[in-house]
């Protein structure tokens, strides 16, 4: 079976979530027994080719492909509402990428349900994305490794946030919490992939400059793991997201996990997070320890469905039956 998985990861893009979930499915199923999986390719013989974005490079490698091709509905309209400029318009172009495609594949049920609604005539499988639980475990020689190069004292609490930094991210209220919580350390780790064209992008970057001492923007860096493993609470205001990889690589390496009460957190990850409708919400989660602990305590278990290998072997499944039908 010969595989081409096709992202558009290069350069600020490189970071974003769908290509760090492209990159590790690759990374996986190159493992299984009977798979020829390439990256990124403009020329092949292949079975099927799996894209992951749909930009510009994607839609050119699209008219040339031959085989059954899938992709991975990782970005929907309503995510860029709070994210991007001209959401209203790139929203409006949804439908018809969708239908260039033989099948599709939605990563949670609220993501599946959406895409049900733009293009009910397109098929479509629900395989949530994966992660390397290895890698994502607690570490205690990254722990010391991140709070070294960032200047963080051993007993100081540390909250960490990843995403892109903007509204719909819920970046507002992190300013607002570490505003209010001097007395512990708030990392956010991610930056503007889509640039100036990023939602509240001039606005954003003054308040940066606003925050106090307490306030780390690491920006992208290339072993997120070590900032997790440097963290001690897991901080996810989001407003709109079609799954929440970074939250299953929170609690894989024994983080709880303090979300926003929306109902796509709430059908994917039930009691294993925390969850705030507002920033004083927030606040009275991360005074009560006992909370935190129990959370804490779960939060490992609760992502063995997520575990990339499972997940990889749904992905060949699929596959198998979209080239032999």
């Amino acid at each position: 079976m010969k595989v081409n998985i096709f992202v558009e990861d290069f350069r600020f893009l490189r970071y974003i979530g769908c290509a760090t979930a492209a990159r590790t499915l690759y990374n996986h199923l190159a493992r299984l027994p009977g798979m020829e999986v390439t990256r990124n390719l403009y020329h092949g013989d292949f079975d099927l080719t799996h894209y992951h974005t749909f930009g510009p490079w994607a839609m050119y490698h699209l008219k040339f492909t031959e085989g059954a091709t899938v992709l991975t509905a990782h970005s929907t309209p309503r995510l860029n509402e709070g994210n991007v400029a001209f959401s209203q318009r790139i929203n409006q172009i949804y439908p018809k990428i969708y239908r260039q495609f033989d099948h599709i594949i939605t990563i949670s049920e609220p993501c599946h349900r959406e895409t049900e609604q733009l293009v009910p005539d397109v098929p479509k499988t629900l395989i949530p994305n994966g992660i390397d639980r290895e890698y994502f475990k607690r570490d205690k020689k990254k722990r010391r490794s991140f709070r070294d190069e960032h200047g963080i004292d051993p007993d100081r609490r540390v909250v960490l946030s990843v995403g892109q930094q903007t509204p719909r991210k819920g970046i507002y209220d992190f300013f607002k919490l570490a505003d209010q919580h001097p007395e512990m350390t708030w990392v956010w780790v991610g930056g503007f992939p889509y640039g100036t064209f990023s939602k509240d992008y001039a606005k954003i970057q003054m308040l940066k400059t606003q925050c106090h001492e307490n306030v780390i923007f690491t920006g992208v860096i290339d072993d997120i793991s070590r900032a997790y493993s440097g963290a001690d609470i897991f901080f996810m205001p989001s407003h709109a997201e079609t799954f929440g990889l970074v939250i299953v690589e929170a609690l894989s390496a024994g983080l709880p996990v303090i979300a926003r009460d929306i109902y796509e957190f709430r059908e994917i990850f039930g009691d294993s997070v925390l969850f705030f409708s507002e920033a004083g919400e927030a606040r009275e989660i991360l005074a009560d320890d006992a909370v935190l602990h129990r959370c804490a305590s779960r939060a490992r278990a609760s992502t063995e469905k997520y575990d990339i290998t499972l997940i990889a072997k749904r992905h060949q499944q699929l596959y198998r039956e979209l080239i032999e039908g």
